[in-house]
Order: C-alpha cells, then structure tokens, then sequence
C-alpha cells in the first residue's frame, strides 16, 4: 500500500451512492462495496473522515445507519483521531474483504500461502479420482485447471509480486503434467 493510504471498513451499509478518489486507470475509486460491508480509501486522515461523513449522510437518507462498533480503521502512517460521532474506532493492522487479508503494508505473501493451502486441500478432495486408472490424464488436468486453479488464483489481480511467491505457485503445478 502506498505511503499516506487510509482505509476504513463500515458495516452495515446495504446500498451504493457515492463515487469517491483513487485515480485507477483514470478512474476515480475510493470505495470498496459488497452487501453490507463499505471499505474506503483516502490519502489522508482528514479526506478519510470527510467521505465517511458523505457515507453515513446519505446513508441516513435512505434510512441507513453505520455501525461505528463494527467500524475499523487501517492506515499506513499515524492515526492522530480515531473518533467518529464521539465514540472511538478501532485501529487494526489488515481486515479481510471479499474473503481477502488486505494490510496496511500491502504485504500479501499470508493471502498467497493461504490460497495455496486452499487448492491444496481441493486436491486431496479429489485424491480418488487421481488415482484412478479410469481416468484420463488429460481429464485429470482438465480438472485440476477448472477446480484447482480458480481457488487458488481468486483476487491474484491484487496481490503484489515476488519471486518467492511466483515459486510457490509453480508447486501447484507438481504431478499435473508437462502439457498443463
């Protein structure tokens, strides 16, 4: 994560409004939503508590309410307030989004092995079928890339690069055979 990068996940919000700013492909985005969970993005603490102030606005337009107790707070320099309508909020190093760690040092190598122990697991569940000589080895690989491969490479679009990490992926390939 980029230095100066404020993150804020708000719970309980059920509808999208506001289109906030993080230029992105010349895009502005600056929140994240799915259901009931909102996460923002600002550069700084002050525009961090000036879109919460947008969300929750309109959010009490449509009869919403933010949920401050289940609200966190994450950031990538110091936090001089974590108050919002005088009650605090918590600060937290990561939090999970759509089943992903984000952290506030944009460290994904934990969501990798993570992923990795996932696909792994759904290649012992299929252990019978590998075994099986009735079974092509092009149906078997077939397999792996439609079951496997999808659980492991989930949200892989926002995971940062290192060698290690492109190794460790590699290993998945193991046993799968040369033509995968």
């Amino acid at each position: 994560m980029d230095r100066g990068a404020w993150w804020a996940t708000a719970h309980g919000v059920t509808k999208s409004w506001i289109r906030l700013s993080n230029k992105i492909a010349r895009r502005n985005i600056n929140n994240l939503r799915y259901a009931d969970d909102t996460t923002l993005m600002a550069e700084s603490e002050e525009e961090l508590k000036t879109l919460l102030m947008k969300v929750k606005v309109k959010s009490e337009k449509v009869g919403l309410k933010l949920n401050i107790q289940k609200m966190k707070i994450m950031a990538s320099g110091p936090i001089t307030s974590r108050q919002t309508d005088g009650e605090t909020v918590e600060t937290v190093s990561d939090f999970n989004f759509l089943g992903s760690k984000i952290t506030a040092d944009g460290d994904c190598s934990h969501e990798i092995k993570r992923r990795l122990l996932l696909g792994r697991k759904v290649m012992t569940n299929l252990g019978s079928i590998f075994k099986s000589r009735d079974i092509t080895l092009p149906t078997k690989v077939h397999l792996v890339k439609a079951m496997v491969f999808p659980v492991v490479m989930y949200r892989c679009e926002s995971w940062t690069g290192r060698k290690l990490s492109a190794e460790e992926l590699m290993l998945l390939n193991c046993g799968v055979g040369e033509d995968s």
